[in-house]
C-alpha cells in the first residue's frame, strides 16, 4: 500500500470517529484499528493527533467547498446559484451521519486550546464567505448580502445539528429568497 493510501485510510478512518463520537472520545488506538494499520505507520503520518485533526479538517474543507460548488454548477441563474447553497444542505441534513459542522465541532470541542484548529475553522468559515461573495456578485446584489446569506446558513447547520431535522435548509433557502429579492430590487432601485 503507497504512502498516499495509508494517509488517505487513516485520515478517512479518524473522520468518521470523530464526525460521528468527536475528537477527544476517540484515540489513536481506535483510528489505527479502523484503518487498518499499525501504530508505527499512524504516527509516521501523523506525528501527533493534532496533526490529524488538521488533516481531518483540510478534508472536510475539501469536501464542503466541492460539493456547494458542484450544486452550485447545476444552476445558471444568478439568484439560483445563491439558493443553490441551501439546496446542498438540504441534500447534506437529510444524510444519516449528518452531525453539523465538522469545523464548529471541532472549535466548540477542542477550543482556544488549540490555535491550529481555531485557525483552520476561521480560515475554513472565511473562504465560504469569500465564495458567496463571488456569488453576489455575479448576481449583481449588494456586496452587503453576501455575510447575510454565509450567516443564514451557518445557522441552517447548527440548527439542523441540534433539532436533528432538515428542515432548516427549506427555512433558511426561503429566508434567502427573500433576501436576494430585497437586495436585487433595492440595488435596481
Amino acid at each position: 500500500m503507497t504512502g498516499e493510501a495509508v494517509r488517505d485510510r487513516i485520515v478517512d478512518a479518524a473522520d468518521d470517529l470523530y464526525y460521528a463520537r468527536g475528537i477527544t472520545a476517540v484515540g489513536m488506538d481506535e483510528i489505527r484499528d479502523t484503518a487498518g494499520v499499525s501504530l508505527r505507520k499512524l504516527y509516521l503520518e501523523f506525528p501527533s493527533k493534532d496533526d490529524l485533526v488538521l488533516a481531518v479538517l483540510d478534508r472536510r474543507h475539501r469536501m464542503w467547498t466541492d460539493g456547494v460548488a458542484g450544486r452550485v454548477a447545476t444552476v445558471d441563474d444568478p439568484e439560483e446559484k445563491l439558493l443553490a447553497i441551501y439546496d446542498y444542505l438540504a441534500d447534506w441534513f437529510a444524510d444519516d451521519s449528518f452531525r453539523g459542522c465538522g469545523f464548529i465541532n471541532a472549535f466548540g470541542e477542542l477550543g482556544g486550546g488549540h490555535p491550529d484548529v481555531v485557525a483552520a475553522a476561521r480560515k475554513h468559515k472565511q473562504s465560504f464567505q469569500e465564495y458567496v461573495a463571488r456569488l453576489v456578485e455575479e448576481a449583481g446584489a449588494s456586496p452587503s448580502l453576501a455575510p447575510q446569506l454565509a450567516i443564514l446558513a451557518e445557522g441552517a447547520q447548527t440548527t439542523a445539528a441540534i433539532a436533528g431535522t432538515a428542515d432548516a435548509a427549506e427555512q433558511a433557502r426561503d429566508a434567502a429568497r427573500i433576501l436576494v429579492r430585497a437586495a436585487r430590487s433595492t440595488d435596481r432601485g
